[in-house]
């Protein structure tokens, strides 16, 4: 692995992983804390800006002002404008969702989920299709990353540094949420007719999921989370299963105090993988062109501080780190082009794109 940096926009540099050799680009920069993107079919790339603005990178690596149509997003630590994805009928529909921090009454907040129309490359008729329940106080935990699957789609969540009610299955808090593309519990939810449950649950006692993938050889959802002093965890989150935050953790309190393992306490799914040193991951996608032979079919996680792309092999239910990517930059999202190249973006207030090829 070569420590590698990216230095002024359209500059290439070469780096080298234990997978071979490659190229990285930078793009673009001035961007706002750049958190998702979406290629479009005819190539060109939609960027959110946690700030609450979104920008379209052209094939002339041109930058566009914000679009228009946006919804109103609450700025506030981790908090903003997040995830971006198109539905899987875009050619039919043109919907495209946005994840984002939804304002709430006395500067509370909590992460929401919307569509629009894309028209004339702006936002008609946006429309907030799902709200985590409760709204809170504070900067931090939003999760926000937005997968389909089979007609349905995955909302990953934080549980805004509260802890203990992502064990609550009254609140929305630290879950994967799963709902069907107009906001209504998805078919099949596991606690769907649970007394005192939010039917939109899927998985439960997650701390801050903001990674989140398909993999496309099972259908499976993966996500990564982020730990507190250590125990970033790989999950594969599976129906009604809790997966124990706070009571138990591979890290430790940020104050030094020890959390059970999860070993010790197995009414509690474990972690496929955890990093301690954390790598902070934050957006994830399934290799799966030819650009990169060595990476197919492989998981790219971005790493805020690993600073750079961690390379996850996976077979079935089982999962191992095998490379990884420094750009010393922190790395928020991480996405397949259509020509098989990889493009990430950089979390910083001077924000890139960056293009891995070879």
């Amino acid at each position: 692995m070569l420590i590698l940096a990216v230095s002024a926009c359209g500059q290439v540099k070469q780096a080298t992983t234990d997978s071979g050799a490659l190229q990285v680009q930078n793009l673009t920069d001035g961007l706002d804390h750049p958190w998702g993107m979406a290629f479009l079919p005819d190539g060109r790339l939609l960027v959110t800006e946690r700030s609450g603005d979104l920008r379209i990178l052209d094939q002339n690596n041109k930058l566009s002002g914000p679009v228009e149509g946006v919804p109103e997003v609450k700025v506030n630590g981790q908090g903003g404008l997040l995830d971006i994805v198109l539905d899987p009928n875009f050619a039919a529909n043109k919907y495209v969702y946005l994840s984002f921090a939804e304002p709430g009454p006395n500067s509370s907040a909590s992460t929401a989920v919307g569509r629009g129309v894309w028209e004339n490359d702006r936002i008609t008729g946006f429309t907030t299709i799902f709200s985590q329940q409760p709204k809170l106080n504070g900067p931090n935990h939003f999760g926000g990353r937005i997968v389909f699957s089979d007609g349905n789609l995955f909302l990953t969540t934080g549980e805004r540094f509260q802890f203990a009610p992502a064990q609550d299955l009254g609140n929305h808090l630290g879950t994967v949420v799963r709902i069907k593309p107009d906001g209504s519990p998805a078919d099949g939810n596991p606690f769907i007719g649970e007394e005192g449950a939010q039917p939109e649950i899927w998985s439960y006692g997650h701390r801050n999921i903001e990674a989140a993938a398909i993999d496309p050889a099972t259908g499976n959802l993966w996500i990564a989370e982020m730990g507190p002093r250590g125990g970033d965890e790989l999950n594969q989150p599976e129906a009604g299963k809790n997966y124990g935050w706070p009571e138990v953790s591979w890290g430790e309190n940020y104050d030094g105090t020890d959390i059970p393992d999860p070993p010790t306490q197995p009414q509690y799914a474990d972690a496929v993988v955890h990093w301690t040193p954390v790598i902070s991951p934050s957006g994830m996608a399934f290799y799966s062109g030819n650009m990169f032979p060595a990476w197919k079919g492989n998981m790219l996680i971005g790493g805020l501080s690993a600073k750079g792309v961690v390379v996850v092999e996976v077979n079935g239910q089982q999962a191992a780190e095998k490379d990884r990517v420094s750009l010393q930059a922190r790395i928020r999202d991480v996405e397949q082009a259509p020509d098989g190249s990889v493009y990430v973006l950089t979390d910083e207030g001077n924000g890139k794109v960056l293009r891995l090829w070879k």
